[in-house]
């Protein structure tokens, strides 16, 4: 049957199709195995995360941690005294996030951004520990405005992705020339820069700091991104 374009929506719902799936199926296997070699399978927080929370003071409000994996950085916010929501487009990466936090200190839910539901300008802080490096280039406007309408107008949105070390070294054209993110797009400063500052104001950007202190997650082949709505964005 023929594809007939009508509006902005089909060109985007066409090329989802045309891309590899990564859903919520190719994810759960993912996660199903805990012991898996993985650097992010670990129950410790994001070193840039406890740092900044340590060195700005930020009294806790509400966060929302997007992509959350087994809930590490979720855990972490809710034993810092923040009112926790992680989400997963994984069942597995869920039920593993519920299992570490046997307390119940934060909340989980399996659903991705496009489909979470929540009041306009609820959250102090959102955080994507992830995520970007796996948005395809056809859907970061509805990634980042979805962000823009949850934050605060003085809310914060900490993201980290790729650089150029582990990212795959391909254009947003190649995207589609091959109908694949290889597992994870790598970002230059200035392709970062960019994209964010036509959503957000950027406060600080940095490769995150490798450790080896068990207690935090750090490895450098990530940048660290802290930005803040723009002020135009605080009126709707």
């Amino acid at each position: 049957m023929e594809r007939i374009i009508i509006d902005h929506e089909d060109v985007l719902k066409m090329l989802d199709e045309w891309m590899e799936k990564r859903d919520g199926e190719w994810w759960d296997h993912f996660y199903h195995d805990h012991a898996r070699p993985i650097p992010f399978f670990s129950n410790v927080p994001d070193i840039s995360l406890a740092k900044w929370l340590d060195v700005s003071k930020i009294t806790p409000g509400r966060s929302l941690d997007i992509g959350c994996g087994n809930g590490r950085n979720t855990l972490y916010l809710a034993m810092q005294g923040w009112q926790a929501t992680g989400i997963d487009i994984s069942n597995e990466a869920i039920a593993w996030a519920k299992q570490l936090d046997s307390h119940q200190q934060a909340h989980y839910q399996c659903t991705s951004l496009e489909k979470y539901e929540d009041h306009p300008h609820t959250y102090d802080l959102i955080l994507d520990s992830g995520c970007f490096h796996h948005i395809k280039p056809h859907r970061r406007q509805d990634y980042l405005t979805r962000i823009q309408t949850l934050l605060k107008p003085d809310g914060y949105f900490l993201m980290t992705c790729f650089n150029m070390k582990e990212g795959a070294p391909i254009t947003d054209e190649q995207v589609y020339l091959d109908r694949s993110m290889h597992g994870g797009m790598g970002f230059t400063r200035l392709k970062l820069e960019t994209i964010l500052t036509h959503y957000f104001t950027i406060l600080d950007i940095h490769e995150m700091e490798a450790t080896d202190d068990p207690a935090y997650f750090g490895q450098d082949f990530l940048w660290v991104i802290l930005m803040k709505q723009k002020e135009e964005t605080t009126h709707e």
